[in-house]
């Protein structure tokens, strides 16, 4: 796997937040990007982003 192709954890977490955070593709990675994958940080950010 070449550096900075998305794993498949990073795509599931993406759809994910996507759906459920009603947040773009974009910026859903790059949420993931700065917080890793704790959950209940990328929802918090995720609407906070939803609100705008």
């Amino acid at each position: 796997m070449a550096d900075g192709e998305p794993t498949k954890i990073e795509d599931f977490t993406a759809r994910r937040l996507m759906k459920e955070g009603n947040v773009t593709e974009e910026q859903a990675r790059q949420l993931i990007a700065v917080l890793g994958y704790d959950w209940s940080s990328l929802m918090r950010e995720a609407r906070i982003l939803a609100r705008k």
